[in-house]
C-alpha cells in the first residue's frame, strides 16, 4: 500500500510534479491529487512544519524494505533526470516507446524514433541492465507487483486494446466507386473494430494474438480469475480499487449470465473474441 506521508513529504521538499509522483509510487494521479487537496499538502512550509516533516523522514530499519518495494533506485550520476525516468519506466513496461513518451512526455511518433535510439546508449542500456537484473533476484519484486498485475487483468478494457463502432465508407461496386444521381460518391455505414498497434498496449496481459479464416482475434488473461483473487486481498486495496472491483465483478457476472443463456439459445461456445474482418477488393 502506499506510504502517504513518505509520498506527501516528497513532494512538499522537491520540485516533483504530481504526474510524475504517481507514475513512481504506482498510485492514480486522481487520487493523489484527492489527497493533496485533502491533507493540505503545502510547498514551502514553515520551518516548525519542516522539522516536524524531517523527523517522520528519519528511516528506520523497519521502514527501510517498504521504501524499496515503490521507489526505483537509479544510481547511475552520468544520466540526466529524463533518461532516471526513461530507466525506470522502461524496466515497469519493457517498451523503449512507451518508457520514452512516459519520460519526455511528446507525440507517439516522436517516442517511436527516439525511444529505441534512447535504448542504444550505452549508459541507458547498462543501467536498465543492472536495474532488470535486481528485479530478477527480487530485491524490486514484492507482494505489490504481483497484486498490481492482478489489478491490471482484473480491470482491463478491450477499449484499451482496440477501438470500434460505425462509420460511414465509400459505396464500392464491381466496377468502382458507386454514385448517386448527383454523381456523388454513394456512401454506406458500417461497424468497424481497428487493433492499436503492439507498441502502444501492455502486452503482458494479453494470452493469444492469433488470425484465422475469420480475421485476427485477442485473448486477455482470465479475467475472472484476478477478480477472485483480489477479492481474496481487498484490505491491500485502495478504497477506489475497492470500488472497481465490486464493478467490475457485477459486470463479470452479468457477461457470464448472458453467455451462458446464450449458449443454451444458439448452441455456441462461450468463448468471446473481438475480430477484424479483412475485406479485399481485387
Amino acid at each position: 500500500m502506499p506510504n502517504w506521508e513518505e509520498i506527501q513529504r516528497e513532494w512538499e521538499t522537491t520540485k516533483i510534479t504530481l504526474t510524475a509522483l504517481a507514475e513512481k509510487y504506482n498510485v492514480k494521479l486522481g487520487t493523489l491529487k484527492s489527497r493533496k487537496s485533502r491533507d493540505k499538502w503545502s510547498r514551502g512550509a514553515p520551518k516548525k512544519d519542516a522539522t516536524k516533516t524531517q523527523k517522520v523522514a528519519t528511516p528506520t530499519k523497519r521502514m527501510q524494505p517498504k521504501r524499496e518495494q515503490f521507489e526505483p533506485v537509479v544510481e547511475s550520476d552520468d544520466l540526466t533526470d529524463k533518461q532516471r525516468l526513461f530507466c525506470i519506466y522502461y524496466i515497469k513496461y519493457f517498451n523503449a516507446t512507451k518508457a520514452y513518451q512516459k519520460a519526455y512526455e511528446c507525440a507517439y511518433t516522436t517516442a517511436m524514433v527516439e525511444g529505441h535510439r534512447t535504448l542504444r546508449n550505452p549508459k541507458i542500456s547498462a543501467e536498465i541492465d543492472r536495474m532488470r537484473t535486481e528485479k530478477l533476484n527480487e530485491k524490486r519484486l514484492s507482494a505489490d507487483d504481483i497484486l498490481q498485475k492482478y489489478i491490471d487483468i482484473a480491470f482491463a478494457d478491450i477499449t484499451d486494446f482496440a477501438s470500434f463502432g460505425r462509420k460511414e465508407v465509400p459505396v464500392i461496386g464491381m466496377y468502382g466507386p458507386v454514385l448517386d444521381e448527383n454523381d456523388e460518391q454513394l456512401m454506406q455505414e458500417v461497424n468497424y473494430v481497428d487493433f492499436k498497434e503492439s507498441l502502444e498496449i501492455d502486452g503482458t496481459i494479453i494470452t493469444e494474438v492469433k488470425q484465422g479464416k475469420d480475421g485476427v482475434s485477442v485473448k486477455l488473461a482470465d479475467k475472472m480469475k484476478a477478480l477472485d483473487m483480489l477479492a481474496k486481498f481487498t484490505d491491500l486495496l485502495s478504497d477506489n480499487d475497492k470500488k472497481r472491483l465490486q464493478e467490475e465483478k457485477l459486470k463479470a457476472d452479468i457477461a457470464k449470465t448472458e453467455a451462458e443463456v446464450g449458449k443454451i439459445t444458439s448452441g455456441k461456445s462461450d468463448t468471446v473474441r473481438v475480430i477484424i474482418e479483412d475485406d479485399v477488393h481485387e
